[in-house]
């Protein structure tokens, strides 16, 4: 039986994300960054959580974990990497790693590099990613602790998942990182209709995710760093990946 997943937003562009098993009602949050909005959340689809699943220990993906975790009474899992960095973790996980929600089972994918311990959440029977902060719509995360080899290979390891995957990253950015893709893949006509369909979605106050992985493949430059077309554009010859995201992450922080 497929899981329920529920979007929200909280601050002012987290996306927050509710998964329910319908089997054994258990309930997970994806990440903890504001209790109150997830606690409205919660009371709006009569969830009654039991889970925590932590991506990173930034404070707006965990701000509201011990307030949760206190008032549900709910497991919190997290990554083993990041243990003395996110208070009131109960069981600790690394990339390779499986866990079991209600009935579904869900793939511990490592995706250091926005920080070192950051852990993706993949749900191989309804093909759902749980990013974070590692894998953007059209972007990735900053570099604030790993270096572009370890990004890379997280990124790597997304994109050798399914195609129908569906991508659920941490934040609403795809207006401005469509920008950015666009100006270094300026004649990608993929690209450019998935624009148009960013411009509507938002106009229509809808959310711009999740979007399937094979979208993401044709369309975001962060995952197409051995496409020669993407490294002569942050002026780099090598045939190399590595270098040519290290580049073109550097150009999209300065962008």
């Amino acid at each position: 039986m497929a899981i329920l997943i529920d979007i929200f937003k909280y601050f002012e562009d987290n996306f927050g994300f509710l998964l329910h098993d319908e089997e054994t009602g258990a309930t997970a949050t994806i990440d903890a960054g504001d209790e109150k909005v997830i606690i409205a959340a919660l009371k709006r689809r009569n969830w009654e959580l039991t889970d925590i699943f932590i991506t990173h220990h930034h404070w707006d993906h965990t701000d509201g974990l011990l307030p949760l975790k206190e008032k549900f009474n709910a497991k919190v899992t997290g990554s083993f990497a990041e243990k003395d960095k996110t208070d009131g973790l109960d069981v600790l996980v690394k990339g390779g790693d499986k866990i079991m929600f209600g009935t579904t089972e869900f793939d511990i994918i490592e995706t250091a590099g926005h920080t070192l311990g950051h852990i993706s959440y993949f749900e191989p029977e309804g093909k759902n990613l749980f990013c974070g902060d590692a894998l953007f719509s059209l972007g990735c995360g900053r570099m604030f602790e790993g270096d572009a080899k370890i990004m890379w290979q997280g990124l790597k390891r997304i994109s050798q998942l399914p195609n129908e995957t569906k991508i659920y990253c941490g934040h609403e950015y795809s207006r401005a990182n469509a920008k950015f893709a666009r100006y270094i893949d300026p004649d990608n006509k993929y690209l450019k209709q998935r624009q148009i369909e960013i411009d509507e979605q938002l106009a229509n106050g809808e959310f711009t995710i999740p979007v399937r992985l094979a979208d993401e493949k044709a369309c975001n430059p962060f995952l197409r760093c051995e496409d020669k077309t993407i490294a002569a554009r942050v002026g780099i010859s090598s045939d190399d990946p590595i270098e040519v995201f290290a580049a073109l992450r550097k150009a999209k922080d300065v962008f």
